[in-house]
């Protein structure tokens, strides 16, 4: 089993108050609906089990689920790591943060998310994998700040 990592950042000035960002960033039941191949999260406290849409890579069908345990600093940043439960083998996960900071009349929302998958081929298919993975990434962040904005602007 080889293990694959992908990368992506992002900062952007969303037009928006940071505590209605913060709201829609730390709740379970919306993220679902702003990200692409995010089926649904399950919440234990700080213990967040993300579910994602079935990926293809290198010819592999991939059924991530992983389990994330989350940092909330109030209004202005989230860690995550990844933390599999004791005895259990997790094929995917992520590690990252978002920070909000407030920048003219919006807000600033940095992004770094790290996301590690094991795959069953060669580790010498890295190069066309994690290409694939950052392709998915980026399309997939993409797509997230349109819905964020749209979230936003329906909930003014």
């Amino acid at each position: 089993m080889a293990s694959f990592s992908s990368t992506t950042e992002s900062t952007a000035v969303v037009a928006a108050r940071r505590a209605d960002i913060w709201a829609a960033l730390t709740d379970p039941d919306v993220l679902p609906r702003l990200t692409p191949f995010l089926q649904g999260i399950e919440t234990d406290g700080d213990t967040w089990r993300w579910r994602l849409a079935s990926l293809k890579l290198a010819g592999i069908t991939v059924d991530p689920s992983f389990t994330e345990t989350m940092r909330f600093t109030p209004k202005t940043r989230i860690e995550f790591e990844h933390t599999p439960p004791a005895g259990v083998t997790e094929r995917g996960g992520a590690q990252g943060w978002y920070a909000l900071a407030d920048e003219g009349t919006g807000t600033r929302l940095d992004i770094s998310i790290t996301l590690t998958v094991q795959l069953p081929v060669s580790r010498l298919a890295a190069p066309a994998v994690e290409r694939v993975m950052g392709a998915a990434m980026a399309q997939t962040g993409d797509r997230f700040g349109r819905n964020l904005e749209k979230h936003l602007r329906a909930a003014a």
